[in-house]
Formats: C-alpha cells, structure tokens, sequence
C-alpha cells in the first residue's frame, strides 16, 4: 500500500452543514478541531475546510444544492438539520480525556445523548470509556477513551 499524502490520513471524512461558516467555529469549541485550510468562495460560502483533531481530518462545506444543482451528489449531501435530525452515519473519535471533553461539548451547547461511561468487553477485548453528543447540526459524534487494550493473542 503506497503512503498517503502529506498530512492526510488514509480515510477521512466531509461533513455538510446548513452554516458550514458557524459549523466550523462550533467544532472547534467544542469539540477541539483546528481549522488547517477553510476556502472562500463568492459571497462568503465555504467552498472547502479541512479541520484537524491529532492526525483526524474532516472537511466541512454546506450541501450546496443551489452551488451545484446539477450534481446529483452536492444536492443530495445535507445536514441533519434539513432531515428533521435523521443522520445516516456517526463520527468516531479518540481522544485523552472522555470527562473533560464531554465537559466542553456540553457547555458549548453539545446535545449529550450517551453520558460518558465505561464499557468493559473482557480481557480478550478491550476497554474504553466514551460518550455520544449530537453537534450544532445534528451530526452524531461518539468519543472514547482506551483504558485497557486486549490482552495477548495465543
């Protein structure tokens, strides 16, 4: 498998919102993105945005029905919001400290759906402390912790 490119993780994920513009600013308060590269175009849309946690790396812009009509696949890429809340997909992502990240979600206005907790799968497995928070848009986020990898593999 050849390497990825520079600073680009081997899967990364885009994310349509309504207000890619507050989206971007929303992420980074509460959850600790960075904005590495946010592309204006005319008017003041978000054409593209890269936005960093460690080596994660999503791209946030808006579904851009009235940009690109013709494009089936920008028309049809929207946020939850405009779907009544419905989401079709979660984020992942680890991070240091579960308790003082839901912390931060929760005070920047995160909607908590699964409070943190411990989930022990046994020695063979591993353990991980994690929680669910929905983001300004309705996008589902789950955020964990590793406490304990598996044990040795005979």
């Amino acid at each position: 498998m050849t390497p990825t490119p520079p600073d680009w993780p081997r899967l990364s994920a885009s994310l349509y919102y309504d207000d890619p513009r507050a989206a971007i600013a929303w992420l980074g308060r509460a959850f600790g993105f960075e904005a590495r590269l946010v592309v204006e175009g005319a008017g003041d849309e978000i054409v593209h945005s890269e936005l960093c946690y460690g080596e994660a790396v999503i791209m946030v812009s808006d579904g851009g029905a009235a940009r690109e009509p013709t494009q089936t696949w920008r028309r049809d890429a929207v946020s939850p919001r405009s779907l009544g809340g419905r989401h079709t997909a979660a984020m992942a992502l680890y991070i240091d400290d579960v308790d003082a990240h839901c912390a931060r979600a929760r005070a920047a206005g995160a909607t908590i759906v699964d409070e943190p907790q411990t989930k022990d799968y046994g020695d063979d497995y591993w353990s991980d402390r994690s929680y669910g928070a929905l983001d300004c848009e309705g996008h589902m986020w789950w955020f964990m912790q590793r406490l304990r990898n598996p044990g040795p593999r005979p």
